[in-house]
């Protein structure tokens, strides 16, 4: 029996994990585990993710992609398809890409213990801020 749509959306707001599916050059499915945050006021799913790596070159080549979640049981899964949409890698630890991903993990998680050893690390490491904007959700109750 499929759930509403409001439950679709709880699910992939309370998911820790997502998986995240990008295209590759050829085509096919490239999978990547992530931490999700999802805005559902504006629509948008939030991953922080580092420049080079699988993901961020193909979003950067087709900014097509799926969010998938599961419930801690296995039982339920959502779906959410879009287009995203990349900010970074910043240069300034102080510019607005790195802002960007303060903003992020503020919603996410809070309030960081050190916020300047935070932006250094996110311009060292070339992190990018990806927001998928939802289309589309769709997913299922098993059980």
């Amino acid at each position: 029996m499929p759930e509403t749509a409001l439950d679709l959306h709880a699910l992939i707001a309370d998911s820790p994990i997502g998986i995240l599916a990008t295209i590759k050059s050829d085509g096919r499915p490239q999978l990547s585990p992530v931490t999700p945050y999802y805005d559902r006021t504006a629509g948008i799913i939030y991953v922080s993710m580092t420049e080079g790596r699988a993901k961020t070159v193909n979003l950067r080549r087709d900014p097509r992609a799926a969010l998938e979640v599961t419930s801690a049981d296995g039982w339920s899964w959502a779906t959410a398809e879009g287009t995203a949409t990349l900010t970074g890698p910043g240069t300034d630890p102080n510019g607005p890409e790195v802002e960007a991903l303060v903003g992020y993990y503020r919603a996410a998680a809070g309030e960081h213990p050190d916020w300047d050893e935070y932006r250094e690390v996110m311009v060292s490491d070339r992190r990018v801020l990806m927001a998928l904007s939802v289309e589309h959700v769709y997913g299922a109750k098993i059980r």
